[in-house]
Order: C-alpha cells, then sequence, then structure tokens
C-alpha cells in the first residue's frame, strides 16, 4: 500500500499557495477516486474520511485534497466576522470556479502519478464541491462522477450537456430541496452515459444519522466496482 502526503502547487510563483492532500492507494487498487469536500470542510473532513477509508479497504484509492490554502482558508474566517461590512464579498469556499480548478489541478496530477500509473479516475463530489466536479467533469472524462448531497445549482446549466461520465447522486431522504435540485441536474444531463439516483431513508444533507454515512460508502463502493471494471 502506499501512503503520502502530496502537495500542489495552484501557482508555482507564489509558493506559500500550496494545497496539501493524502494519497492511499491499496495494492492492486483498481482505480482512484478524488474528493471534492463542501464548503467549510477539508482533507480531514470525517465525513469524507470514514467513506475513504471504506474504499481503501475495497482496493479503490483515494486522494483527499484541501481545495483552499490555509491562507485563502483563514481569509473567509476573517470575511466571516466583516461580511456584513463588505457588501458583494465572495467567500473562496463558494467560488464553484476557483474550487473546479482546484480539482482539475488534483486528476491532472492524479493521473500523471509516477508511482501508480494507469489507474481510472472517479469524483466523489460533496455540496459545494459536487458543483465543482461537475465542472471539472467537463475538462477531464473521468471514469464516473459521485454526487453526496450535490448543491449542482452553483453551476451554469449549460455545462451539464457536455458532461459524458456515468453519475451517481447519493442523498437523503429528509433533503428535500437538494433532492429536487438533483432530480433537475440529472434532467439536464442528457448525454450522460449513465444517471442513477439513490436516496437514503431517514437521512439529512449531512448523513449525521446513524450508519447513514456507511450506507453511503457501501452504496458507492458498489457503483465503483462495476464502472471501475466495466
Amino acid at each position: 500500500m502506499i501512503s503520502e502526503v502530496v502537495r500542489f502547487l495552484p501557482n508555482k510563483s507564489i509558493p506559500e499557495l500550496f494545497l496539501e492532500g493524502n494519497v492511499i492507494i491499496p495494492d492492486d487498487a483498481m482505480g482512484m477516486v478524488i474528493f471534492a469536500h463542501g464548503s467549510g470542510s477539508g482533507k480531514t473532513s470525517q465525513r469524507n474520511e470514514l467513506v475513504s477509508r471504506k474504499l481503501n479497504e475495497n482496493n479503490i484509492a483515494t486522494l483527499l485534497f484541501d481545495l483552499l490554502s490555509e491562507k485563502e482558508q483563514e481569509s473567509d474566517r476573517q470575511l466571516e466576522n466583516i461580511i456584513c461590512q463588505v457588501p458583494g464579498a465572495t467567500f473562496n469556499k463558494f467560488n464553484i470556479s476557483l474550487l473546479a480548478e482546484r480539482l482539475s489541478l488534483a486528476t491532472d496530477w492524479a493521473l500523471k502519478y509516477p508511482k501508480k500509473m494507469n489507474l481510472e479516475v472517479a469524483y466523489f463530489g460533496s455540496s459545494t464541491g459536487a458543483a465543482a466536479a461537475l465542472i471539472a467533469a467537463c475538462k477531464f472524462h473521468v471514469n464516473s462522477i459521485i454526487v453526496r448531497s450535490g448543491r449542482t445549482d452553483l453551476q451554469d446549466n449549460h455545462l451539464f450537456q457536455q458532461i459524458v461520465s456515468p453519475c451517481l447522486f447519493i442523498l437523503g431522504s429528509e433533503d428535500k430541496r437538494v433532492i429536487n435540485i438533483n432530480k433537475q441536474t440529472i434532467k439536464e444531463l442528457r448525454n450522460a452515459e449513465e444517471k442513477e439516483l439513490k436516496i437514503v431513508p431517514n437521512c439529512s444533507h449531512l448523513f449525521e444519522q446513524v450508519g447513514c454515512l456507511e450506507t453511503v460508502a457501501n452504496i458507492s463502493i458498489e457503483w465503483l466496482k462495476n464502472h471501475f471494471n466495466h
């Protein structure tokens, strides 16, 4: 098994603006999943770490990384304290184009990763990270995309027609508004090779209830095994 910390430089002229991630590649890995977390989360998200661990146990490699640098995260924290005084200010964590650029950077790295060649790449996008994953998928024909509680309304609808990768949407039954958003997104994905919607009973947006995230992981594992081995 390969387990290491990696760094990405979005701007090589600004070395302090780096993104850090954790990559785990089990022996005989069938593919790699890159996580795109939601706003206010990061590579140490307990929710994504749980899903990542379950994937690793099933011979699926994972890359968990911060979409924002420490400096950008600190800027967001400071803005939270003065947002009422700064009309029109935008948090980095809600800048979907920026998040998509960062995910594209990580995808390019994964596809060229020297220690484990020829691994297909899939995305696991949560909340705002799901919107970033769908944008990045317009550039990379990834193996597939898993969307958990995706805020897919934060992306321009015209981009959906560019996505051809199979897409799986996982939602909690209590997350009514986002269910409606994702159903509309599925209609817009006219050129995706496959579209599937899974609604997990008695679960909320964050899948905080007992056993809900384990169900998300199991659904994801079954989907990924079918598609990485396709």
